[in-house]
């Protein structure tokens, strides 16, 4: 993640005290209801898991998600080299995973761990999936345009599933301390 600036990000309402619109801002955008999710990625035999909460689905017919990934994440380039990525659905119960994916991680191939936590290999990408995690989505991505200093992956979902009930609550970024973005 790139040093944060506190430095307000036009553009203001005239007349309006910049630093506190840009904290009104932030505020608000940290208001809109967001999950938190852990992206796999693998390109040849190096892979990541990573922390992210900036996902959704975004057609219908073909079946696209989108995820905004930073450039100078390590996920960024195996994905952008490989063109495919998992979106794991982490369980509200599970809420201290995220944490162990803020940063690239130790994976055990031999183990099949990344920080020590279980995963298998998604049958149609290889993306790493998180064996516990809530459901998973498999993607291949077809366009990656580049949004501010992330990129913006759109995938077609290529397979998905469920690891636990249906009825289990999925981690959502409100159920942390954490905030991101605005």
């Amino acid at each position: 993640m790139p040093a944060r600036t506190d430095e307000p990000v036009g553009p203001f309402p005239p007349g309006v005290d910049p630093v506190e619109y840009d904290k009104l801002r932030r505020r608000v955008l940290w208001k809109m209801p967001s999950g938190l999710y852990v992206v796999g990625a693998r390109a040849g035999d190096r892979r990541n898991g990573m922390t992210l909460n900036w996902a959704m689905q975004v057609s219908v017919s073909p079946k696209l998600l989108a995820i905004s990934v930073e450039e100078a994440a390590f996920t960024h380039a195996l994905i952008s080299e490989s063109g495919v990525f998992t979106l794991n659905l982490i369980d509200r119960e599970d809420r201290a995973i995220v944490r162990k994916f803020t940063k690239p991680v130790e994976v055990d191939a031999a183990a099949g761990t990344m920080n020590g936590f279980p995963y298998h290999d998604g049958p149609r990408t290889g993306a790493p999936v998180l064996d516990q995690a809530v459901a998973f989505v498999e993607c291949e991505v077809r366009q990656s345009p580049k949004v501010g200093e992330y990129t913006l992956f759109i995938g077609e979902i290529v397979d998905a599933g469920f690891q636990k009930p249906e009825e289990t609550d999925v981690l959502r970024m409100e159920d942390t301390r954490m905030n991101y973005g605005g």
